[in-house]
């Protein structure tokens, strides 16, 4: 089982970004994904989730800004993140859950990404 993140960077305030989450080794289009963030220094936090059906959820500092989806066919989960800031600065994991439940939890996800950075400037 492999998570393999990309798309990140440096971007300037107001700019927009799309991470690609590409999960191999088995198929995972009945499981929940999530995407989860960590910033120097602090701890990690979620950023949203996408269930086997495709409900999504967000953490309220990212809602309107930035959307989570999913391609069955390809194994991968997006999220497309538009008016970044500053504070969105940090390394993105994707997650994947042996369930089709989608969960803010990260410890209740269990396979892990190895993280991409994004960066951005104001």
């Amino acid at each position: 089982v492999q998570l393999v993140e990309s798309g990140g960077g440096l971007v300037q305030a107001g700019g927009s970004l799309r991470l690609s989450c590409a999960a191999s080794g088995r198929t995972f289009s009945s499981y929940a994904m999530g995407w989860f963030r960590q910033a120097p220094g602090k701890e990690r936090e979620f950023v949203a989730t996408i269930s086997g059906s495709s409900s999504t959820t967000y953490a309220d500092s990212v809602k309107g800004r930035f959307t989570i989806s999913r391609d069955h066919a390809k194994n991968t989960v997006y999220l497309q993140m538009n008016s970044l800031k500053p504070e969105d600065t940090g390394v993105y994991y994707c997650a994947v859950r042996r369930s089709p439940l989608r969960t803010i939890r990260g410890d209740e996800y269990d396979y892990w990404g190895q993280g991409t950075q994004v960066t951005v400037s104001s």
